[in-house]
């Protein structure tokens, strides 16, 4: 089961995969991201970003990826927790951590569910800046990212109910 978060308060990424560990004696890989907010950005600097969602709706959003990742891999848990509100430079906004029996399908999972976290789910960013306030559109990069896991997104529309 991957565990799904979305909240204002800071997260202790220690805790979490010390907690994920924990869960099962058979896992043989963890593997994490941790996203943090970036002073720059396309070449201005960013005094803080606002992350708004729609309750309910994100964290949908959020289980239907862990969804997708729990049918294409062999997982042993996991967890996301996505950060709201307005946060600093340095702060942290996401955590994506997956376990399974070996790195592979560990290492494939993550990518995926924070590809698919950084396309498909329900997040508005507003930077601001000197320059004021601007909100920050998806990346094209990002976009690309997804291109690679369309079969994923293939095989677990089939199975679904």
């Amino acid at each position: 089961m991957i565990r799904v978060a979305v909240q204002t308060e800071d997260f202790d990424v220690n805790a979490a995969l010390a907690a994920l560990r924990a869960e099962n004696p058979a896992i043989g890989a963890v593997v994490s991201f941790v996203g943090l907010v970036r002073d720059l950005n396309e070449g201005q600097q960013v005094r803080a970003m606002e992350l708004e969602h729609y309750p309910g709706m994100t964290e949908k959003s959020l289980q239907m990826i862990a969804d997708k990742a729990g049918q294409q891999w062999n997982l042993m848990g996991g967890i996301i927790i996505h950060r709201v509100g307005v946060l600093q430079p340095l702060d942290q906004i996401v955590l994506v951590a997956v376990a399974s029996a070996h790195r592979g399908e560990a290492f494939a999972a993550c990518e995926f569910m924070m590809d698919y976290l950084k396309t498909a789910a329900p997040f508005w960013k507003k930077e601001s800046t000197p320059d004021g306030e601007k909100w920050v559109d998806a990346r094209d990069s990002d976009e690309q990212a997804m291109t690679k896991w369309a079969h994923v997104m293939g095989a677990c529309d089939g199975d679904s109910a």
